[in-house]
């Protein structure tokens, strides 16, 4: 973009100066298709001020190409003139043909305007992705603005899942405190399923949504962006004045910095519909003639049936959650919320846990799995190798190796569980790693190196801790944090700096 400035200066150069294109273009330092675009402007017909050409001979073959085969490639039509004789280059042709190409005449939109209380418009927005532990979750906000007020409501959430997306929408209606009588949505999957023209099919969990608050939802014109220009000015207000150099530590967070955006900065700006008030002002005139709130949110758990195989764990989203151990070879259902996963045998809850955005994870009631231990001895093997892996991820390759050997895994298992409890699991994973990568992989060659790694330290030998025989306290595993936050509160302030 040039300025106004710019602009007059080139329209003066080029009728009163008289200097040619190519000319204005090197002086003031634009492409030579800038000059030509502003003086198109003017409607000046550039083609009978430029000076002759090569090409001349073959405008009226292009000019007849162009108007048959609108779209039809520059590439294409070089090669049709090059085997007229046209002799010239490539780049020079394309330019040639940006003249005679014919263009879309401009669109003109009107400026929609909406009554109080009528409409909302609804998007996401991508803020790209995340780190929860081993796994990398898409980071969305869920944006409603409505149309006359201009109040925003912003939250954040892994994905644009169904779940999500009716989430967003109990959020929004329960922060407007009322609902709008039309919802405006973009062509997105949890809204439209597919679209003929004006057929449209929604999808259903979308209609339910609706039908239980009594909202229209309306899609937009396919490539009809402006229709819904106030979600997007309010997702590029958010960008701009909320999320732009902000830190957060976690989801919950995030989302409390973003209601007080949307109860502060947001709602104080001015209404565009009404300069002399401000947004949080407009909201309150139209919240009145608004649809009333039901007296039951729409429900929002995320719902399916699993399968359950001969462990005593369930899979939901990447990761495995404990049941009780008399339920395995069954089909149960999993209710997820936000928070909290619920494992369900028909109507009966048989386990609830947090709920982990992380990946391959176990999460794990210590009742369930002290359970199958008092049935089972063998129990007590898995419980003791799960924790090996849960705690040393790289105890997998030691154990190929001493299989290969053919030792004895049993009595591996329990003396690395004694390395874990002496040495822990930071130093024991860099022992295993570099015992299996000199193909040493025995427990007195850990062992040689754990004492070694002590005594570079210059650290005296491990004193063991005694623990009770308590599954919820032997199997806890603290992996240990860098202290470099702490040490720099000791330094002098010309070191920290």
């Amino acid at each position: 973009m040039i300025t106004p400035e710019r602009e007059a200066e080139i329209k003066r150069l080029f009728h009163a100066e008289r200097w040619r294109v190519n000319t204005i273009a090197a002086q003031l330092g634009v492409h030579h298709t800038t000059v030509e675009r502003v003086l198109r402007g003017d409607g000046l017909d550039l083609r009978q001020t430029l000076k002759p050409s090569i090409a001349d001979p073959f405008v009226p073959l292009i000019v007849q190409t162009l108007e048959r085969f609108p779209r039809l490639t520059a590439t294409r039509l070089y090669e049709m003139v090059k085997e007229r004789g046209y002799t010239g280059g490539q780049s020079h042709f394309r330019h040639i043909i940006s003249r005679y190409r014919p263009r879309k005449p401009a669109e003109a939109y009107l400026r929609l305007r909406t009554l109080p209380g009528e409409q909302a418009q609804m998007d996401w927005a991508y803020f790209g992705k995340i780190k929860v532990g081993q796994a990398e979750r898409r980071l969305v906000a869920f944006v409603m603005v409505l149309s006359w007020s201009r109040a925003i409501f912003l939250r954040f959430y892994l994905g644009e899942a169904m779940p999500n997306f009716v989430r967003g929408h109990v959020d929004a209606f329960s922060h407007f405190e009322a609902v709008p009588r039309v919802i405006l949505y973009d062509n997105l999957r949890s809204a439209v399923l597919s679209r003929v023209g004006d057929a449209v099919q929604f999808n259903p969990t979308l209609l339910s949504l609706a039908a239980h608050y009594r909202y229209e939802p309306r899609p937009v014109a396919p490539y009809r962006g402006n229709e819904k220009g106030r979600v997007e000015r309010a997702i590029f207000f958010a960008r701009q004045s909320f999320f732009a150099g902000r830190s957060w530590h976690d989801l919950h967070d995030l989302n409390r910095q973003a209601l007080d955006w949307c109860n502060g900065i947001a709602a104080d700006r001015k209404c565009p519909e009404n300069q002399a008030i401000t947004v949080r002002q407009a909201a309150e005139q139209e919240k009145p003639v608004m649809l009333a709130l039901p007296d039951n949110p729409f429900p929002t758990e995320e719902t399916t049936p699993v399968k359950v195989g001969k462990t005593p764990y369930v899979r939901f989203d990447g990761n495995d959650y404990s049941i009780p151990h008399t339920l395995v070879r069954r089909t149960l259902t999993v209710s997820a919320s936000i928070d909290v996963v619920r494992i369900l045998d028909a109507e009966r809850t048989v386990a609830a846990h947090p709920r982990s955005y992380d990946k391959g994870k176990q999460v794990e009631d210590p009742g369930h799995i002290q359970g199958l231990v008092e049935r089972k001895k063998e129990g007590r093997k898995h419980l003791a190798m799960d924790r090996l892996h849960q705690a040393v991820p790289g105890v997998s390759s030691l154990f190929l190796k001493l299989a290969e050997q053919g030792q004895g895994l049993g009595a591996a298992t329990n003396g690395l569980l004694r390395m874990l409890d002496l040495h822990g699991a930071q130093a024991l994973e860099r022992a295993i790693a570099e015992a299996v990568e000199h193909d040493v992989p025995s427990l007195a060659d850990i062992h040689q190196i754990l004492d070694r790694y002590r005594h570079d330290q210059e650290q005296g030998p491990p004193v063991p801790v005694a623990l009770p025989d308590d599954p919820r306290v032997r199997n806890v595993v603290v992996r240990p944090h860098s202290l470099e936050a702490y040490g720099a509160l000791t330094r002098p302030e010309e070191e920290a700096q």
